[in-house]
């Protein structure tokens, strides 16, 4: 019964999750992060964006957690952002875990006696 919990709590977490990435500006805007600290002036330069609306989707991503802020020591005006590493982890753990192939399994369907549901991998044919 733990397993299932855990298995629900997880697809309630990969839902959540893949709600807040399948944004294309959202994932734009973490490419960018990915290359390194980012203000929202060079975001929006990069993207062709309007400030508000990055504002919006860092918002969303910072929220999540995804992405965190810090302020100028010497200009509070001027934030960078940069990505959360340690989220970015726990979220390409949870995507990897619930995408392993390793978890597909041969079984037979009980409605169908003639159907097996495990066929072999298609193996790659190398010509010399």
């Amino acid at each position: 019964m733990e397993a299932l919990i855990d298995r629900q709590d997880q697809a309630q977490l990969l839902t959540e999750w893949l709600r807040i990435l399948s944004e294309p500006r959202r994932l734009a805007i973490l490419n960018l992060l990915m290359q390194g600290v980012q203000c929202n002036c060079e975001l929006g330069d990069k993207l062709n964006m309007a400030p508000n609306l990055i504002s919006h989707h860092l918002g969303v991503l910072r929220e999540a957690g995804l992405v965190q802020a810090e302020r100028d020591p010497s200009d509070a005006r001027w934030i960078y952002y940069s990505i959360n590493r340690e989220v970015l982890d726990e979220i390409n753990a949870l995507l990897s875990s619930f995408f392993d192939p390793a978890r597909i399994q041969c079984r037979s369907l009980s409605c169908r006696p003639a159907f097996a549901s495990c066929r072999a991998k298609p193996t790659t044919v190398v010509e010399s």
